[in-house]
């Protein structure tokens, strides 16, 4: 009875200690999982259902969506996806003159699916800039993000969805050394007012975070290992703090700025990120591949400037046949007949090495787990 009693107590610790440590593993594969954009500049593209099927198959446990969809946000009933919300370029001024407008686009897009739809995030405006083709918008980003967050803070949602706006990365004037980066001048006006409603709403700033422009622009300068995070050594120094990879020192460069306005501190999660496999120069698909396999890796690490995972959105999940330039059409993981363009997954089928010196295993980790 005592050897039953040994054997039976030695198999259910075993059993506790390999549950736990699947279930801690699972906690780091959460962090790391990555966001994928659906874009629908496509006349070729599956259903909003289809969709959804794809992302739950694939393990793609984040979607940034451009604008409130309403096929969309009824397939994500209850697919337990994280959603980035966004409010197109063409409503700002609507919002931002009219609270009640404001109200009633928050009661259609939000509270009319929330909680069933998981909306964590609404990007009010996209690129928006005071300088050059869409400078006639800027004034309206900080009013409608303003009516919008109000809107939701009536229902008090506000510590569960947070609202901000997402910017690309010319408006920063300064980015080298990274830990010197500083937005233009001739922005500041319109952005350290976004900053402070970010300080004061405890909410993210999003940038669209595009190593492979800074590249195709500056390929004298900049090494392509660099921007693929190929490069075996650190290639930029920054005081002690060293380089391997273009991403990370846009991503710091653009955590500097915010921090060098004074105004308080913001998280920036990156909104977009991506790479065309044709199209244009330095694309390919072997480029794409190694760009966005690596991306999906790294984002589990930090920064040099900031430590912990990096929340990111991969652009994009399809290849959008409507959009234009050339490469525009060539962003996409999958193709538009849901069939993967690469062979990586999105933060759920990679093998890791369970409880060291007590199991010498590694197991599978599947969606279904």
């Amino acid at each position: 009875m005592a050897s039953f009693f040994a054997t039976s107590n030695g198999a259910l610790m075993a059993s506790l200690l390999f549950l736990l440590a699947l279930f801690t593993v699972n906690l780091r594969m959460t962090g790391a999982q990555i966001g994928v954009c659906y874009g629908m500049s496509g006349n070729n593209l599956p259903s909003p259902r289809e969709v959804i099927d794809l992302y739950k198959a694939n393990n793609i446990r984040r979607m940034r969506l451009y604008d409130p969809n309403q096929a969309t946000l009824e397939a994500l009933r209850n697919s337990g996806i994280e959603l980035m919300l966004g409010v197109p370029n063409s409503d700002l001024q609507s919002l931002a003159t009219s609270a009640d407008k404001a109200g009633q686009w928050v009661q259609n897009n939000v509270l009319n699916f929330y909680p069933s739809v998981n909306i964590k995030y609404v990007a009010v405006g996209n690129e928006v800039s005071p300088v050059g083709s869409t400078s006639g918008l800027a004034q309206f980003v900080l009013p409608a993000i303003q009516n919008i967050y109000q809107a939701i803070r009536a229902k008090g949602l506000h510590d569960q969805i947070k609202v901000s706006t997402a910017i690309d990365m010319t408006l920063i004037g300064n980015s080298y050394p990274p830990s010197k980066g500083s937005f233009r001048n001739d922005v500041r006006s319109y952005l350290d007012p976004i900053i402070g409603y970010l300080v004061y709403a405890n909410a993210p700033l999003f940038a669209n975070i595009y190593p492979y422009f800074s590249y195709s622009d500056n390929p004298g300068d900049i090494s392509l290992p660099y921007a693929l995070f190929t490069a075996p050594n650190v290639v930029v120094w920054d005081g002690s703090r060293g380089y391997q990879n273009l991403f990370d020192a846009l991503l710091d460069s653009l955590h500097a700025s915010i921090d060098n306005t004074g105004i308080g501190y913001v998280k920036v999660v990156v909104s977009e990120s991506g790479w065309p496999s044709d199209g244009g120069f330095a694309t390919s698909y072997d480029n794409a591949r190694i760009y966005l396999e690596n991306l999906i890796r790294h984002v589990k690490d930090g920064t040099p400037m900031r430590s912990g995972p990096i929340e990111a959105y991969i652009f994009a999940l399809f290849d959008e046949n409507q959009k234009n330039p050339e490469l525009e059409k060539h962003f996409g993981v999958f193709y538009p007949n849901k069939q993967k363009k690469y062979p990586f997954g999105f933060g759920g089928e990679r093998n890791w090495e369970i409880a060291a010196g007590v199991f010498n295993v590694s197991v599978p980790l599947k969606s279904d787990i």
